[in-house]
């Protein structure tokens, strides 16, 4: 990391049930210590959406690495990280960049691992069975004169259009809870 590049820092915070208001305040609070800080060059925060999962993400900037060791060695941002954990669910998920492009890159959203295979095995099934035993006949129907290799290219493609946009996409919000276990929020 070259120490005279600018640094971007994305930070994430689920904040406790009941403590938003808290938190709010508090994030004002540090967001003031944080601009006034030498070699700070900004705060975005993304706030969550009402009802949704109380999750914060900071976007900070500065000036380079050293301006960002500094800030994170002061006493005032330990004291800080501490208030605002005491508000939050665990502790944050932090990421740091250095370059421009960290001024360009949205956070990323934390991936869960994916679900057991024999689960996503039998999700598919369930999307796939009814689409082709459904499909092939119909498309047999409408399309009488082609060639039955033509029409399983024809059926095969809509069944793979239809598990993508529509069946897979239902399937994973139907069963989540099973799939995605307690990871899923």
């Amino acid at each position: 990391m070259n120490t005279q590049e600018p640094v971007t820092v994305v930070l994430r915070r689920r904040v406790k049930p009941g403590a938003e208001a808290a938190f709010e305040h508090a994030m004002r609070q540090f967001i003031q210590f944080a601009l006034a800080f030498p070699g700070n060059r900004g705060i975005d925060v993304l706030r969550p959406h009402p009802g949704g999962t109380r999750e914060y993400t900071f976007i900070d900037h500065f000036a380079d690495l050293e301006a960002r060791r500094a800030f994170k060695e002061s006493s005032e941002y330990r004291h800080w990280m501490s208030r605002l954990r005491d508000l939050s669910e665990h502790d944050p998920y932090i990421a740091e960049q250095a370059g421009l492009g960290g001024w360009f890159t949205p956070p990323e959203e934390p991936r869960p691992s994916p679900p057991a295979r024999v689960k996503m095995a039998l999700v598919t099934f369930l999307g796939a069975y009814p689409l082709m035993s459904t499909l092939q006949p119909l498309v047999a129907l409408l399309l009488p004169g082609w060639h039955p290799l033509l029409r399983n290219v024809v059926a095969a493609a809509v069944v793979v259009a239809s598990l993508t946009w529509l069946a897979m996409p239902l399937l994973t919000r139907v069963f989540a809870g099973w799939l995605f276990g307690a990871r899923r929020t």
